[in-house]
């Protein structure tokens, strides 16, 4: 006899429409991300070339301030707090609109002229459009935590990991399609600026399908309170924090986090410029090529979530993915086969990696850390991701303009060698701490080697 009421949740139909709603609001945020990434030629061209002048280290500055106030203003830390406390539809709904916002000002400040104004050193235009992607950067990353508290919360006991590789998949789109269309819409638009505006409307879109999304969350929580098989939950207290703080698994997941992560996406910051430079590809095309690794993921990263639904092996999924990360930063270190395939070889291989470690590492929180602490537990991890975000991109950008520009009779190149070299040694050490976290988890029995679905 079927039960007169019934959790939400326990609907594929329903679970899967309410990924698919706040999966669309994340698609969103993340071509707002990269979007500039394809433009870093165009940004530091001069004027006289059609390009803003901007230089290396501001671009630098410019691609790091997407977690400034979520570092320096502990906003991430905060984030979660509200989240624990306030819940998902409160903190969605206000992080989105942060989203927006941000972007609007990118826009801004990409679209007008400031002169030789500065502030703090740098260029109005440059300190704006920092400004803009800083704010855009903490709604992004405190949407971020919470989508993913919301999968935990509708997919728990059902496909948790490949729920959260398809939320992964989505958001690859947005990168992907910034990767492969910034460059022609800013030349076809005559501005830089133009990708930009188009990103801020489809966040515009976005922030509606989440306010969706609330009436789908209600109903949800409506339907739990029916059904009477669990106490409410505890309310969320300061104290709980210990729980997190005291958790070895915890930390080692969120170093391999920030070391993975660092080896990715301040990679994709300079990929375009590299594959210009190293690997002789038009700058028409440019982009095109690191493209491929989130196109990869679309595809992987839920294959790979289901593998680990069903077979588990999470922990040498992370492994598997930090050594081939390492292998491919070594590949563009190496003065070899500086052709266009062979980018496009390692990039696909950098596809795999990036979907082999978020697919098993995401997942493997919820079994670490209980249901009331996760909100906070996934800021904290986000917040130390987000140090690298900030940091990595100002040390790279720093380290071309000093040690990889190259003058020469025909103009100004660069070598790639050194910046690769320091990507690489992130790869080394994420190993290093997946290595480690296997063996923890035998220890303390965390069960991130067992599957996701119960039989």
């Amino acid at each position: 006899m079927t039960a007169i009421y019934k959790r939400l949740n326990d609907s594929p139909a329903a679970r899967w429409t309410a990924l698919l709603i706040v999966s669309f609001t994340m698609m969103c945020g993340y071509f707002i991300t990269d979007v500039m990434a394809p433009l870093e030629d165009l940004l530091t061209k001069s004027p006289a070339e059609g390009g803003l002048g901007w230089t290396s280290d501001e671009y630098g500055f410019f691609s790091g301030a997407y977690g400034y106030i979520n570092v320096f203003l502990l906003m991430l830390f905060f984030g979660g707090i509200i989240l624990d406390k306030c819940g998902v539809r409160f903190t969605g709904t206000m992080s989105s609109s942060l989203m927006f916002v941000g972007a609007l000002l990118k826009w801004y400040a990409l679209d007008n002229s400031f002169g030789d104004a500065q502030i703090f050193g740098y260029p109005v235009q440059v300190a704006l459009a920092a400004l803009g992607f800083a704010i855009f950067g903490m709604g992004a990353e405190i949407t971020g935590i919470t989508v993913t508290k919301i999968i935990a919360k509708w997919f728990t006991g059902h496909e948790l990991a490949l729920a959260m590789g398809l939320q992964v998949a989505m958001a690859r789109i947005g990168t992907a399609a910034a990767l492969a269309c910034s460059l022609p819409i800013a030349n076809k638009m005559g501005a830089a600026s133009a990708p930009v505006l188009l990103g801020a409307a489809l966040l515009c879109v976005g922030v509606v399908s989440f306010l969706v999304y609330c009436v789908m969350d209600k109903k949800l929580d409506a339907s739990v309170a029916a059904t009477e098989e669990q106490e409410p939950e505890e309310g969320f207290h300061f104290s709980d924090l210990k729980v997190i703080f005291t958790n070895k698994g915890f930390w080692l997941i969120a170093i391999l986090c920030v070391l993975f992560y660092s080896g990715v996406f301040p990679f994709l910051k300079f990929a375009t410029k590299l594959m210009i430079y190293k690997y002789g590809v038009e700058p028409e095309l440019a982009g095109l090529i690191p493209a491929m690794l989130p196109f990869g993921t679309i595809l992987l990263t839920p294959v790979f979530g289901s593998l680990y639904d069903r077979l588990g092996k999470g922990a040498t999924l992370m492994i598997i993915g930090s050594l081939m990360l390492t292998l491919v930063h070594v590949l563009f270190a190496l003065p070899i086969l500086n052709e266009w395939w062979f980018a496009i070889a390692i990039m696909v291989i950098l596809g795999i990696a990036f979907s082999l470690v978020p697919s098993a590492m995401w997942p493997a929180v919820p079994k670490i850390i209980p249901m009331k602490q996760l909100g906070s537990a996934y800021a904290i991890i986000f917040y130390i991701q987000n140090i690298g975000l900030s940091m990595v991109p100002v040390l790279i950008g720093s380290v071309i303009q000093n040690y990889a520009t190259i003058e020469t009779a025909e103009g100004i190149t660069y070598d790639y060698t050194i910046p690769m070299t320091i990507f690489a040694v992130f790869g080394v050490v994420a190993v290093g701490v997946a290595l480690l976290l296997k063996h923890i988890d035998k220890k303390e029995g965390y069960g991130l080697e067992e599957p996701n679905i119960k039989k």
